[in-house]
C-alpha cells in the first residue's frame, strides 16, 4: 500500500467511496466535485488516497485549525473511508497512522472526528486505534 495526496482525477473513484460511506445522504456529482476540489485547494485542508498495487482502496480528508479548548492546533478528520472489500486488511490503520504522523508534524494537540451513530463497526475501529469517546456531536442543517 501507498498513500499520496488526492488529485482531481481521483474523484471518480473517491465519489463512489463517499456515496458508500454516507449512504443516508443524496450526492449530486457536480456539487460534490466542487467541494472536493475546494478541499484540495484549501491551505489548511488535506486529502489523501491509499492505493494497493493497482487501485484506490481508501480515502481520507480533513483540516487543521486552532481551538481554544485545546489551546493549540487540532486535526479534524472529516472522513476516512475504506472500500468495502478492503476492510479489516489494514487500510484504515495505514491511513490513520499517516494522519497521526502528519498531525504531529503540524504540532496538532489532537486528532478529532465525528462518526454517525449507526456506524458501530467504525466506532470499534476508532476505539481499537486509541480514540476515546469525548462528546456528543450535533448538527443543524440550514
Amino acid at each position: 500500500m501507498k498513500i499520496r495526496e488526492a488529485k482531481k482525477e481521483d474523484f471518480v473513484v473517491v465519489f463512489k467511496l463517499i456515496k458508500a460511506l454516507w449512504s443516508y445522504n443524496e450526492y449530486e456529482y457536480d456539487n460534490t466535485y466542487k467541494t472536493y476540489c475546494k478541499i484540495l485547494e484549501e491551505e489548511n485542508s488535506f486529502a489523501y488516497v491509499v492505493e494497493d498495487e493497482t487501485e484506490i482502496v481508501g480515502f481520507c480528508h480533513g483540516d487543521y485549525f486552532p481551538t481554544l479548548w485545546m489551546c493549540g492546533d487540532t486535526c479534524y478528520l472529516s472522513g476516512i473511508i475504506t472500500r468495502d472489500d478492503q476492510r479489516r486488511k489494514g487500510v484504515g490503520t495505514f491511513m490513520m497512522d499517516y494522519i497521526k504522523k502528519m498531525a504531529k508534524e503540524k504540532k496538532s494537540k489532537a486528532i478529532i472526528l465525528d462518526s454517525g451513530m449507526p456506524r458501530t463497526g467504525a466506532h470499534e475501529f476508532y476505539q481499537r486505534y486509541g480514540f476515546e469517546k469525548s462528546c456528543y456531536g450535533f448538527e443543524l442543517a440550514i
